[in-house]
């Protein structure tokens, strides 16, 4: 596993939580605006991903349909330890061993908060909360080129971004 990079994006703006409906949410009509002007300059960027897995939650879906639309991503995979709650970092650690990728291939997590903010300062040694993905906003570090399955997954910050740097107003 050599230079695979990791986008962790954050799903973007959603409806407004209702009492038992807060895993239906959708992405609002500016969510789906600011979200895909956000994904077409990572585009830009040349951050495209080989592979995008996605939360199962509307909100988080809808996003990863969004990166598909632009052309971030070729396609999106469903992967329910990416919901909240969900062991993402086991989960990942678990996968990264079959994953189909060439050298300095990068793989997109779609997810929540504080749950993705809790994976990246997980992977990068830091204490937790004090990453914080804005909604629309994304990551990208470098996994451990010496990773060996079983052992602690690492890796290093290259970028944090910010929704409101990508867009124009």
């Amino acid at each position: 596993m050599d230079g695979i990079e990791l986008l962790l994006l954050r799903h973007g703006i959603a409806e407004e939580r209702r009492p038992g409906y807060d895993d239906g949410r959708n992405l609002t009509a500016e969510g789906r605006r600011r979200t895909e002007t956000v994904l077409r300059r990572a585009l830009d960027l040349g951050l495209d991903l080989q592979l995008l897995f996605s939360s199962p939650l509307n909100r988080a879906r809808q996003t990863a349909e969004i990166a598909v639309e632009v052309g971030l991503a070729p396609s999106w995979q469903a992967a329910g330890a990416l919901a909240p709650g969900g062991d993402a970092a086991g989960w990942l650690a678990a996968y990264l061993g079959s994953l189909p990728l060439t050298k300095g291939g990068r793989i997109g997590l779609v997810g929540h908060e504080p749950d993705l903010g809790l994976l990246a300062a997980q992977l990068l040694g830091a204490r937790p909360g004090v990453i914080v993905l804005r909604k629309a906003g994304l990551l990208v570090m470098t996994l451990d080129p010496l990773w060996q399955p079983g052992g602690p997954l690492e890796a290093q910050l290259n970028l944090l971004l910010r929704p409101r740097i990508l867009l124009d107003d």
